[in-house]
């Protein structure tokens, strides 16, 4: 029931990678989990670096895991097809895959791309791979496609970003491993690093990561500071309005 896929081409685990030379420190990791999705996109806005209608996933990619808070991590990208029948598969993408998860930095989340011509019937994830990716540091998984084995997945403490869910795996395949993958317009490098919850999943740009975290703390500060006077004893109409415009 939970067979994995193996792939027609592979390209070399660092074939494309973002330079990644400098990851973050782990208390760095840590102060970015520690914050939500929305926070994080709002303080990213505050650098300039792109515009505030890029870098994020839309509606279609759902998170099914909720409960688990917020995921971190750099991406580790592949294509797959899970709905062209009677292509034989081979192992060469696969090894691929593992290799590229074992030498990416921590933690890693699988970028999965569908390419195939079926993608609301594609499963590209299971127990059986998520098992072997849980080991290799992934903590969560992305896909514009399906995944199976949710509960299972669940129980490995991985964090899920989907299109849908799907009973079968079709034939699965593995295409290219840590090569540019587009979802919902957002173009993802290996390497990029990725930040998701229950609103959606963002691009952090490695250019200004390790201020992140600091910069999301002064805007919710900001924020607690103005809602704090909404529901204040003070509150006026001529007040919010100044302050609003200052926010």
């Amino acid at each position: 029931m939970k067979n994995a896929g193996d792939g027609a081409r592979a390209s070399s685990p660092t074939a494309g990678a973002s330079a990644t030379c400098n990851p973050l420190s782990s208390e760095q990791i840590a102060a970015l989990q520690a914050i939500d999705t929305p926070t994080i996109c709002n303080a990213i806005e505050k650098f300039g670096v792109r515009s505030e209608v890029d870098g994020f996933l839309g509606m279609d990619i759902r998170c099914l895991t909720p409960e688990f808070g917020a995921m971190i991590g750099y991406a580790v990208t592949v294509t797959v097809d899970s709905t062209t029948p009677a292509v034989p598969r081979n192992n060469q993408a696969r090894a691929a895959w593992i290799r590229a998860m074992e030498g990416s930095p921590k933690p890693c989340v699988l970028v999965l791309k569908d390419v195939g011509p079926q993608p609301r019937k594609s499963a590209h994830l299971g127990e059986v791979m998520g098992t072997m990716a849980r080991r290799l540091g992934v903590v969560g998984v992305v896909t514009d496609g399906g995944l199976r084995d949710i509960l299972e997945l669940k129980r490995l403490a991985l964090h899920l970003f989907c299109a849908g869910v799907v009973p079968a795996h079709g034939n699965p395949r593995l295409l290219e491993v840590n090569v540019p993958v587009e979802l919902d317009g957002v173009l993802i490098r290996p390497g990029d690093l990725l930040h998701g919850d229950i609103n959606g999943v963002t691009t952090i740009p490695l250019s200004i990561a390790a201020q992140v975290a600091a910069a999301a703390i002064r805007h919710r500060e900001a924020e607690a500071e103005l809602l704090a006077y909404v529901n204040s004893p003070e509150f006026t109409v001529e007040e919010l309005v100044r302050r609003t415009l200052q926010h």
